[in-house]
């Protein structure tokens, strides 16, 4: 199972399903998760072999209409990334928050190392 395949389920409940690879579409709800591999460890065997596991660098942007709120939100989906019993997470960093002038929304992101099976 990849990390995307994992996240999903995970996230799509904290936002009624408005959770989106790369960029959200234009006049997408709020509030909404965006997310996107950015990087990764990756395992090499010298004999070749393919390892059991994979690791993908996770960016994960909670957008909202206040601070607050995509902060409160990026709260959320941390405890539910770190809580999952189907992959091994490590927070890399703190949140960022960020506001977006040309739309007035306000972000909170956050990187994870997520381990799952190949």
């Amino acid at each position: 199972m990849s990390a995307e395949a994992a996240l999903v389920p995970l996230l799509t409940g904290l936002v009624v399903g408005r959770i989106y690879p790369d960029v959200a579409p234009s006049g997408a709800g709020l509030p909404r998760i965006v997310y996107q591999q950015v990087g990764g460890r990756v395992i090499n065997y010298t004999e070749g072999t393919l390892p059991d596991k994979e690791n993908a660098r996770m960016q994960i942007v909670c957008w909202a209409s206040t601070r607050l709120a995509a902060i409160n939100l990026m709260k959320q989906a941390e405890a539910a990334i770190l809580a999952a019993p189907v992959i091994q997470a490590e927070a890399i960093g703190a949140r960022i928050s960020g506001f977006e002038q040309d739309t007035n929304l306000y972000s909170s992101q956050q990187d994870f190392s997520i381990w799952t099976t190949r």
